[in-house]
C-alpha cells in the first residue's frame, strides 16, 4: 500500500475546487491512456461540495463522461431519491448536469428493491465482479479514483471504529447495521474493495476532524481509526483544510496551498 500524501489548502471552499480540478485532471489523463476510467464517489459535506466544483467549471467537459464507470464507496440503506441518499447529493450536484451513460452509473440498492440490506450488499458485490477485468485485483475493478469522506471519529464509507465490517477480509460489499451515525442501516464497500483502487483520495475539512487526521496518519490501527487502513496502491492522497491538519505530525510533511 502507499504511503500518504497531505496536500492542505486554505478553507473548504478551495479545498473542494482544487480536488475538483484534481480529479478532473486525473480521469482525463485515465481515459487518455486507457479509454474509460473508473471512479468512485463519497457523500458528506466536501465530497458533494467537489462534485459540484466539478460541474460549476467548463473543464468538466474534457472528461468524456459516456466512457465514465461511477460507483459508490457507501450508501444510506434508504429508498432512491431520498434527500439523505449520497446517490441523491451526487445526482443533483454532478451527475444530472453531464452527459453520463446511465447503464455505467452503479447506485447501491435500498430497500425499495426489495432486497433486504444484506442482500442489497450482495447485488452490489456481483455488480462489482461483473464489472472487473482479468488483469484487475480481484473480485473488483481497478477504481482509477475513490474518494473517501471521513469523520470526527476517522470512519471512512460506512466502516466506523470497533464496527465487525472492519475485519471483512473477503467480502467486497457488506450490509451495516447498528451505525453511530443515522441512519444505523447501511452498505458499504470493505478494506479490500477500498485498497484494490490505484488512488485512494480522504477529503476533510473542519477542525473537529483534525485529532481523527493526525490519529490515521500517525501510528493508529484501522479498526480504532478506519481512515488508517485507506490505501491505494498506487496513491493515496489526504486532502485537507487547515482546520482539520492542525495536529498533522510534523515529521510527516505537506504541501500547503496559499
Amino acid at each position: 500500500m502507499s504511503v500518504p500524501t497531505v496536500i492542505v489548502h486554505r478553507d473548504t471552499e478551495v479545498l473542494a475546487q482544487a480536488a475538483a480540478a484534481r480529479l478532473i485532471t486525473r480521469l482525463v489523463d485515465t481515459q487518455a491512456a486507457r479509454g474509460s476510467a473508473h471512479v468512485v464517489l463519497t457523500g458528506g459535506t466536501v465530497g458533494i461540495a467537489t462534485l459540484a466544483a466539478v460541474a460549476a467549471t467548463p473543464a468538466r467537459d474534457a472528461i468524456d463522461w459516456r466512457a465514465l464507470d461511477i460507483w459508490w464507496g457507501d450508501e444510506r440503506f434508504l429508498p432512491d431519491g431520498h434527500p439523505e441518499r449520497n446517490e441523491t447529493g451526487a445526482r443533483q450536484a454532478l451527475l444530472d448536469h453531464v452527459d453520463v451513460d446511465p447503464s455505467r452509473v452503479h447506485p447501491m440498492p435500498g430497500p425499495d428493491s426489495g432486497l433486504t440490506a444484506e442482500e442489497a450488499a450482495e447485488a452490489y458485490a456481483v455488480e462489482l465482479a461483473k464489472a472487473a477485468r482479468p488483469e484487475d485485483h480481484g473480485p473488483v475493478p481497478t477504481f482509477d479514483v475513490l474518494l473517501l469522506g471521513m469523520g470526527p471519529d476517522g470512519h471512512v464509507a460506512s466502516l466506523f471504529p470497533g464496527q465487525p465490517a472492519l475485519y471483512e477480509q473477503e467480502r467486497s460489499v457488506v450490509a451495516v447495521h447498528g451505525s453511530p451515525k443515522p441512519p444505523p442501516t447501511r452498505i458499504s464497500l470493505t478494506f479490500p474493495a477500498i485498497n484494490a483502487a490505484r488512488e485512494v483520495w480522504v477529503v476533510a475539512g473542519g477542525a473537529e476532524k483534525a485529532q481523527a487526521v493526525h490519529l490515521a496518519l500517525s501510528s493508529a490501527g484501522p479498526m480504532q481509526v478506519p481512515a488508517a487502513g485507506a490505501r491505494g496502491r498506487h496513491g493515496t492522497l489526504f486532502l485537507l483544510d487547515r482546520g482539520s491538519a492542525t495536529k498533522i505530525p510534523p515529521t510527516l510533511g505537506r504541501i500547503a496551498s496559499p
